[in-house]
């Protein structure tokens, strides 16, 4: 990913505003660092971005009028649609992101790298269908959720496929 300056941004990570919320599920799925902000103090969501160098997703036109922004202190993507899926094709198109980055490897609940994790590890922790049917599984350090490679899984990647091809031909935000 670049700046519209050219300089690569190495492993963005991002803060997503309570308003614009589904886009922290699909920046996790592609395996960007993304922390999801219920709260309602902006200056405290824009303190964090600054601190921990994230870039702001948000419809908030206050956040936008903020000096830090408004310099260019802090990164920040104005989000135009009310659909998660022109959302994130904004994003992905306006930062040119990589959505095959690290994908499926952050888990989508609490941001968590996640751990690869035996058969055996996980023997007792998945339906017996899901065990006799999948070998690769992940685990979340956290809140230890287990992930495989089911059908949600394809589906998932099916959509960010589809986002990629997409982010070029559609542009309606």
């Amino acid at each position: 990913m670049t700046t519209p300056g050219g300089r690569p941004i190495n492993n963005p990570k991002f803060i997503v505003d309570h308003n614009v919320g589904k886009l922290a599920r699909w920046l996790r799925m592609m395996g960007y660092d993304t922390l999801f902000f219920s709260g309602s103090n902006d200056s405290y969501m824009v303190a964090m971005a600054q601190n921990e160098d994230r870039i702001i997703l948000t419809k908030d036109t206050q956040i936008m009028k903020r000096r830090l922004v408004t310099s260019g202190q802090i990164k920040t993507v104005f989000i135009q649609s009310d659909e998660p899926e022109l959302q994130i094709l904004q994003v992905i198109d306006t930062l040119n992101l990589d959505t095959k980055f690290k994908p499926f490897t952050i888990c989508l609940e609490c941001n968590q790298p996640l751990l690869e994790r035996s058969k055996p590890q996980v023997k007792d922790l998945v339906p017996p269908y899901v065990f006799q049917t999948q070998s690769q599984y992940m685990e979340c350090p956290n809140c230890h959720r287990i992930y495989w490679r089911g059908t949600h899984w394809q589906a998932m990647t099916k959509k960010l496929r589809r986002f990629t091809k997409g982010s070029e031909e559609n542009k309606p935000y």
